[in-house]
């Protein structure tokens, strides 16, 4: 995503339901976080989110594993430290 990170958590179910907020759908999360989600029910605001989800893949870009493989050092050790810390984020 350009020009920054972006975190979204959105979930669209048969054109018609819509649920997004903080929730993290890992096991982990559900029993341990406080989280917020809203829920709606209509196809014209499931519709909105689909819109806007797909304005947003405009403004993405695919990463092939050759370009991930090819990424710097110190983004790969950085990763691989953080993957150390994946039970505790």
């Amino acid at each position: 995503f350009q020009p920054t990170m972006y975190h979204p958590k959105l979930l669209i179910v048969d054109d018609v339901w819509a649920s997004f907020g903080s929730t993290n759908l890992d096991e982990r999360s559900l029993r341990l976080n406080d989280e917020a989600s809203l829920n709606v029910y209509g196809r014209d605001f499931a519709q909105t989110q689909i819109d806007l989800f797909n304005e947003d893949l405009k403004r993405s870009r695919q990463i092939s594993l050759a370009e991930w493989q090819a990424r710097p050092l110190t983004e790969k050790v950085t990763d691989w430290l953080a993957s150390k810390l994946h039970t505790q984020l």
